[in-house]
């Protein structure tokens, strides 16, 4: 990496609806905290929504339910960008530009399109196929340094940085792309689903109680807690002895992260003790995060215009460095560009 470019992280969470806990756990905590120190990019990734059919009506109310969640949440739209991704042109401009930098072997080796199309292929969208192109896109139109990511998506970072790289020894331009680098949570990897401590906490599943949703109330988070699926054994003292016992893991890697401790410390105070009694704790604390924010949540949602607002103005901001980048692309790439 160029070691005189700026520190920006970009990254983005697609609108599906109700912001879960493994949302805020996952990725929007370490949002809020990472733009205390570096310039922040976050976006609302509704092109990659679409990537599977989504109901028009559906789409929009989500995409400003998801805007509402990372205020609520604590991200500052006065000092981090926040806007939708299909109101910067830049994103599927340059995506276009990385459909033909990148290779299909490289698309045939992700995970997750193999995942998310499941054993009907031929009938997934082109879209779903060489989204993670688009993703490239999302990181290097910015000239972002860093990308938060997760466990599922280093794969994709990869490719990120694969495209980065042959972009700027095609067109022999050094340095033009920074090569984006890995922030990767120490704590807590992912938050799992309560009812299956080896499934990834998801909207997508059947049942409402595999998930805690930041809108849930104080009611809802205790009956939630309480039916989640653990085992007959006690709590341990060590990490060791959680390896065979995800759903045991999951609910202690969930009270560690809230209650911002590590897990030996956890494990020190919770050592000995039934679940029964930990999940009293838990509840406590989750109510004591997830309300407040739930609560912000509703009273954004009714105020549409303001919502809108941000996406605009964050919108406008994003654009211009957009319209930028595009600008240099597009002249290194050999296309005629006017002012």
């Amino acid at each position: 990496m160029n070691k005189n470019a700026k520190s920006v992280v970009f990254s983005g969470v697609q609108p599906t609806g109700n912001l879960h806990l493994g949302n805020y756990l996952g990725a929007i905590k370490n949002f809020v905290e990472l733009q205390k120190k570096m310039e922040c990019i976050y976006c609302v990734v509704d092109l990659h929504a679409i990537t599977t059919f989504q109901d028009p009506k559906e789409l929009k109310k989500n995409i400003l339910d998801t805007t509402a969640g990372f205020i609520a949440c604590g991200i500052d739209f006065k000092k981090s960008i926040i806007f939708n991704q299909s109101s910067v042109s830049g994103h599927a401009e340059l995506a276009w530009i990385f459909n033909c930098v990148s290779r299909v072997g490289w698309m045939s080796r992700m995970t997750q399109f193999k995942e998310k199309a499941g054993k009907n292929k031929e009938n997934a969208s082109v879209g779903l196929y060489v989204y993670p192109n688009l993703m490239a896109a999302d990181i290097l139109l910015y000239k972002a340094t860093h990308v938060p990511v997760g466990d599922d998506q280093k794969q994709h970072l990869e490719l990120a940085r694969d495209i980065a790289q042959k972009f700027n020894n095609d067109f022999k331009v050094k340095d033009f792309f920074p090569i984006p680098e890995p922030l990767i949570q120490k704590k807590l990897s992912r938050v799992m689903s309560l009812r299956d401590g080896t499934k990834k906490m998801s909207k997508s599943e059947e049942s409402d109680y595999a998930r805690i949703d930041l809108q849930d109330g104080e009611d809802e988070i205790v009956k939630k807690i309480k039916k989640a699926k653990t085992d007959s054994s006690p709590i341990p003292s060590k990490i060791d002895d959680l390896k065979n016992r995800p759903e045991a893991l999951n609910l202690l890697n969930i009270y560690s992260f809230i209650t911002d401790t590590t897990m030996e410390k956890t494990l020190d105070k919770m050592a000995g003790k039934d679940f029964s009694k930990f999940k009293n704790e838990l509840s406590d604390v989750l109510v004591a995060t997830v309300c407040p924010i739930g609560k912000k949540i509703k009273e954004l949602k009714k105020d549409s215009k303001y919502l809108l607002q941000i996406l605009q103005e964050g919108a406008n901001k994003a654009d211009l460095i957009a319209q930028k980048n595009v600008k240099m692309v597009k002249e290194i790439v050999g296309f005629i560009t006017h002012q």
